[in-house]
């Protein structure tokens, strides 16, 4: 066999790496760290106190979901630029569990690389630690995979898990959705996580543009546009649940309105949405007018501007779009549930 040895880098899989990846992601993840945190990094399981958090519920209820971030990947490999993506596993998963009332509390990642680069990694996890921090939200584990064979040079993964609490008798599940109800969509501020396969065969394949170009009537290059990160509702929701009786929470990710909302929608409940009621950001019009995309199809494939919507009472409509707006997200009346067979439809 000669002097030649086979080591574990030399297969493939760099421990030294993972150790120094660890250390420069050690502050991003203390820094989201709440009193409730006994023990986080370095422990094989992360411990988080419930004492003082349940005082304040009666029956408190555990919701959780995990997500990742798709393709909007490949755009942020592209750009170099892995911060948002890191915000954006967060934002997702705290959306998904304020549709039934929850506060999120913990927050556990996953990373998988075809080859573990530590510069890479604490790209992710500032952004995950951002976000974390605006939403009251503690890391408290995570898991680093280096798994060559698996993924191409420079490719990687993230998935997310979070859990929150909510009161049992406040769980919000849409059952109580009546005719008469309005919809307040909340403004989304772009693709968010969905429907980036589509979106880069439109720019980069189609149009032939780069990341640093700006088409006409945008705000900013393609590039930033598309890493803009998902927008969290959770903290003004939460806030605002207290004020008023929120029928149905939705949260408009891929399968747009129809696929989401219906999610939340009781038997004999139709959702009729107003097209035109809310501005569709330029980047969407840039993309069906560039491919010809039919508009069914940019609605199934996109959030079209309108990031979550709320079922509410009519007598709570003015309150909700003043609220909201004062908090920084644009909001619009685009809808009301009637009788009917259970779904969604656009008008307009």
């Amino acid at each position: 066999m000669g002097d030649k040895k086979v080591t574990y880098a030399s297969s493939g899989v760099d421990i030294d790496a993972g150790t120094q990846a660890l250390e420069k992601i050690r502050g991003h993840v203390e820094s989201t760290y709440t009193p409730n945190v006994l023990w986080g990094v370095g422990a094989f399981g992360g411990l988080f106190d419930l004492t003082e958090i349940v005082r304040g519920y009666k029956k408190p209820v555990l919701v959780q979901s995990i997500d990742g971030v798709g393709t909007k990947l490949m755009i942020a490999t592209m750009a170099n630029d892995h911060t948002t993506v890191g915000m954006d596993i967060v934002n997702h998963g705290c959306d998904d569990i304020l549709c039934q009332g929850a506060k999120p509390l913990t927050f556990l990642d996953y990373v998988a690389m075809s080859r573990l680069s530590p510069d890479q990694m604490e790209q992710i996890l500032r952004g995950m630690a951002q976000a974390c921090r605006e939403a009251g939200v503690a890391i408290i584990g995570g898991e680093t995979a280096e798994l060559p064979g698996m993924y191409r040079e420079n490719e990687y993964d993230v998935a997310g898990i979070v859990t929150g609490v909510v009161e049992r008798d406040g769980i919000i599940n849409g059952q109580s959705v009546m005719p008469g109800h309005v919809l307040v969509g909340l403004a989304s501020n772009g693709l968010h996580t969905n429907g980036y396969t589509l979106a880069r065969k439109v720019f980069f394949d189609i149009e032939k543009l780069g990341l640093g170009d700006r088409p006409k009537g945008f705000a900013d290059t393609i590039g930033k546009t598309l890493l803009a990160p998902h927008v969290n509702y959770a903290p003004a929701v939460l806030d605002f649940i207290p004020q008023a009786k929120v029928h149905a929470i939705a949260h408009i990710t891929g399968g747009g309105m129809k696929d989401n909302l219906v999610r939340v929608l009781p038997q004999g409940r139709r959702a009729v949405i107003k097209r035109g009621s809310w501005p569709v950001l330029p980047v969407f019009g840039f993309m069906q007018k560039s491919a010809e995309i039919a508009q069914d199809e940019m609605e199934r494939a996109f959030n079209m501007g309108i990031g979550l919507i709320l079922a509410l009472e009519k007598a709570d409509e003015k309150k909700a779009l003043d609220f909201f707006n004062s908090r920084g997200h644009a909001a619009y009346t685009i809808g009301e549930i009637t009788d009917g067979e259970r779904g969604v439809e656009l008008h307009g």
